[in-house]
């Protein structure tokens, strides 16, 4: 598999990209192009890191007993593939699906739109200013509209606007209010807690957390979409690191409100807890699952489910933090991370 892996980095479709890679490593430590090549290859040979892996976590920067304890695309991938079944992704893949399957913990009012006629519409919508339309499949904020109901003249509109195919909306579902602290850092997006849980043996465990928040105006938290990811411990209650974002920016405090991140509280923290490892139950086969969790004034809520968990937000360098990834974590709940 490592040679595979190798042979298709090395390909034409990705040469160009690690060219570009090795360009940003040079730039950034000095170091000759030549011997971060090398180097580039030998992380890929033993520890399943690709190029990108290599600039994100700062390879370059680091010894092979803290390279060692790190993700990396190739291990995160085979984790996955041995901890969940791949035949039954749809679940988290299409909303409509695991709106149902997990109806228990979502806490809001969501419509499937192959089941909802013109008369129950009238209903979802009545009273209401704003509500979403979502896919049934998509990632990161796409396809997403955030609907204004005033905007419609009339209500057989907006039910032919939705319903439109060549809009290709699967689900609509209320607006989430959510609680104060949480909208305070930036109140133009619903912003998440990311909870990685690992079950092992029936067991849930929580492997890590990341407050997600929006920026520049938009009203989804996804770092694709301009937005920020710090550490939080759920045993403190608070950020515990610098805000991210997809170009490896760092941040003090969210660049549109001034607000600190290191040291911001939320609340419900034992409930968060709680919910997400009674979430990992549902579904056995699935055992490791990233959850979008919401706070509101009443508690936590779960978004939504995703079934290929990302291992990069834990690991992305922060001054001051040990350089140490995600793999003595996972080893701890008793899983043991293919070399």
């Amino acid at each position: 598999m490592k040679l595979n892996y190798l042979m298709r980095i090395l390909g034409g479709a990705s040469f160009k990209k690690m060219g570009e890679a090795i360009d940003v490593v040079h730039k950034k430590s000095g170091k000759s192009k030549f011997t971060t090549f090398f180097d580039m290859i030998g992380c890929t040979i033993k520890y399943g890191a690709g190029y990108n892996d290599y600039i994100i976590f700062e390879f370059y920067k680091m010894k092979g007993k803290e390279r060692k304890t790190y993700m990396t695309r190739m291990k995160n991938k085979r984790l996955i593939s041995e901890l969940n079944d791949e035949k039954l992704a749809y679940i988290f893949d299409e909303k409509n699906v695991f709106d149902k399957t997990f109806a228990e913990f979502t806490g809001r009012e969501i419509h499937d739109l192959a089941d909802i006629d013109y008369p129950a519409f009238e209903t979802f919508i009545k009273g209401k200013e704003y509500f979403f339309a979502k896919p049934y499949i998509g990632e990161s904020g796409k396809g997403i509209e955030k609907i204004k109901v005033a905007d419609f003249a009339t209500t057989e509109e907006l039910y032919r606007y939705v319903t439109d195919p060549a809009k290709n909306f699967g689900v609509i579902e209320e607006v989430i209010v959510q609680h104060p602290d949480a909208a305070r850092i930036y109140p133009y997006s619903l912003n998440c807690l990311r909870i990685v849980t690992l079950v092992k043996d029936g067991k849930p465990n929580i492997l890590y957390a990341v407050f997600k928040m929006g920026n520049n105006g938009k009203f989804v938290d996804n770092l694709e979409n301009g937005g920020l990811a710090c550490a939080f411990d759920l045993d403190k209650g608070e950020i515990i690191g610098k805000g991210h974002t997809s170009g490896l920016e760092l941040y003090d405090a969210h660049p549109a409100t001034g607000i600190p991140f290191i040291g911001y509280k939320l609340p419900y923290m034992d409930e968060v807890k709680a919910l997400v490892k009674k979430a990992a139950l549902v579904v056995p086969s699935f055992g490791y699952v990233g959850w979008d969790v919401c706070l509101t004034p009443k508690g936590p809520l779960i978004v939504e489910g995703n079934d290929f968990p990302a291992y990069d937000f834990p690991q992305l360098p922060d001054e001051g933090r040990p350089r140490i990834g995600l793999i003595p974590k996972i080893e701890a709940c008793g899983v043991k991370v293919r070399k």
